[in-house]
C-alpha cells in the first residue's frame, strides 16, 4: 500500500500526550500510534454500522423460520428468474 504523508497541527499539550502515548505503548512513532488509532476507528466505525444494519433487520418485521424447505424454494425462486432473464 502506497503511504502518503499528511501534516496534523496539534496544539502542545496534544502533541505532549502523542509523544508520551509513543513511549508508553512502544509504538516507535507518532504517525504509528496515530495509524493504530485510525485503524481501531474504522474497526468501530464498521462494528456500529453492523449492529445498526442488524437492528433495522430484527426491527423489520416478523420472524421467518428458514430451514431446508426455505433454502430449496429460494433457490428455485432464483433459478425462475435466471431463466426468465436468458430468454
Amino acid at each position: 500500500m502506497a503511504t502518503a504523508t499528511m501534516n496534523i497541527s496539534l496544539p502542545e499539550g496534544l502533541r505532549d500526550f502523542v509523544k508520551d502515548r509513543v513511549e508508553q505503548d512502544h509504538h516507535g512513532t507518532p504517525s504509528a500510534y496515530l495509524r493504530n488509532l485510525i485503524i481501531q476507528d474504522k474497526k468501530r466505525a464498521a462494528e456500529e454500522k453492523l449492529e445498526a444494519m442488524l437492528l433495522e433487520g430484527l426491527n423489520s418485521g416478523e420472524a421467518v423460520e428458514v430451514g431446508d424447505d426455505y433454502w430449496d424454494r429460494f433457490k428455485d425462486r432464483l433459478k425462475s428468474r435466471v431463466q426468465a432473464k436468458s430468454k
